[in-house]
C-alpha cells in the first residue's frame, strides 16, 4: 500500500510528468485539489474513486486535518492512492504535512515532483524569472497570510533584494503586497506581470507597475511576478499570432510597426553553362587566431 504525493503541474495536462500520468491510470483512489483541471482528471481510470478536497478561497474549505485523515483512511484500505496537487506537492502544497501524517501511521509514501507554477507560469508567458544582466536570482513567496500582519516573512528585506519576486496565492491580497513592498523601499515604478490561469486556455497576462497592483481586482488563480523581467516578454509569438500587425522591439515595451514587405517580382540572370575550372586546394593548416569568451555567465 502506497500513497503517492503527485504534482499535477501548472495546469496544462501536457506538462504533467510521465510518472504522474501513469499513476493516474492505475490508482484506486485519487484525492485532488481545486486547481487540478478536468483534462487531467479525465486520465484517471474509470473504476477509481475521486475525492475532492479542494479549498475555494471564497467558499468551501476542506481542513488540512480532514485531508490528512482521508489520506490515512484510503492509504490503509487501498493498494495505490494518488494525492494530486497543482504545481509541485512540496511548494506551498502542504505535502510535507501530509507525508508526516502518513509516515506516522506506517503508510508507505512516495513523492512525484511536479512542475511548479512559480517558474512554469512566467515561462509560458514569455517571462524568464532570471535573465542575464537583468536578474540573477528569484524568490518565491506566498501571500496566503496578510503581508500587513505576516511575521514569517521580512517584506522589507524582500523589497531590497533587487531580484525577481514571484508571489503565489496573492490574488486577494495584491494591494497589501504592493503597500508592503513600497513601504520597504521598492520603487512604485517596478514592472509587474500578473499571470492568470497560467498555461491553460484561459491564460491572461496583465502588465502594470507596482503602483497599480491591486487597483483592479486580481482574478484567482494568479501568479504575480515583480521585477525588471516583468517589463516585456522575451517570446511574443502568441501576441504576434493574435495581432499580426504588431511587432515588438525588445529594447522597449512599446509596439513598433513592422517594416513593409517588398513584393516586386525577382528576375533571374541567364544561366552560364560554361565549365568552371577549380583552383587547387591548399592543405596548409589555418591559424584560427585568438578567441575571446564572454566573462558573464548565464544564470
Amino acid at each position: 500500500m502506497t500513497v503517492y504525493l503527485v504534482g499535477a503541474g501548472p495546469g496544462d495536462p501536457e506538462l504533467l510528468t510521465l510518472k504522474a500520468a501513469r499513476l493516474l491510470t492505475i490508482a484506486d483512489v485519487v484525492v485532488f485539489d481545486r486547481l487540478v483541471g478536468p483534462e487531467i482528471l479525465d486520465m484517471v481510470a474509470p473504476w477509481a474513486e475521486l475525492v475532492d478536497v479542494g479549498k475555494d478561497p471564497n467558499g468551501r474549505r476542506t481542513s488540512q486535518a480532514t485531508i490528512n485523515a482521508t489520506l490515512v483512511d484510503r492509504g490503509l484500505r487501498h493498494s495505490t492512492v494518488v494525492r494530486l496537487k497543482g504545481g509541485d506537492p512540496f511548494v506551498f502544497g502542504r505535502g510535507g504535512e501530509e507525508a508526516l501524517a502518513l509516515e506516522a501511521e506506517g503508510i508507505d509514501t512516495e513523492v512525484v515532483p511536479g512542475i511548479t507554477s512559480a517558474i512554469a507560469g512566467p515561462a509560458a508567458a514569455g517571462i524568464p524569472v532570471t535573465h542575464r544582466r537583468v536578474s540573477s536570482a528569484f524568490t518565491v513567496v506566498t501571500a496566503h497570510q496578510d503581508p500587513a500582519n505576516d511575521d514569517a516573512l521580512n517584506w522589507d528585506a524582500l523589497a531590497r533584494l533587487g531580484t525577481t519576486l514571484v508571489v503565489l496565492m496573492g490574488a486577494r491580497r495584491a494591494r497589501q503586497v504592493r503597500d508592503r513592498l513600497i513601504a520597504g523601499g521598492l520603487s512604485a515604478a517596478t514592472p509587474v506581470a500578473v499571470i492568470i490561469a497560467a498555461t491553460t486556455d484561459n491564460e491572461e497576462v496583465r502588465r502594470l507597475t507596482l503602483a497599480d497592483l491591486g487597483v483592479e481586482p486580481v482574478p484567482n488563480p494568479a501568479i504575480i511576478v515583480i521585477g525588471a523581467v516583468a517589463a516585456s516578454p522575451v517570446i511574443t509569438r502568441t501576441l504576434v499570432d493574435q495581432h499580426p500587425s504588431i511587432a515588438f522591439d525588445h529594447s522597449t515595451t512599446a509596439p513598433i510597426d513592422p517594416a513593409p514587405v517588398y513584393t516586386a517580382p525577382i528576375t533571374t540572370a541567364p544561366t552560364n553553362t560554361a565549365p568552371i575550372s577549380t583552383a587547387p586546394i591548399s592543405t596548409a593548416p589555418i591559424n584560427p587566431g585568438p578567441t575571446s569568451e564572454d566573462p558573464l555567465p548565464w544564470h
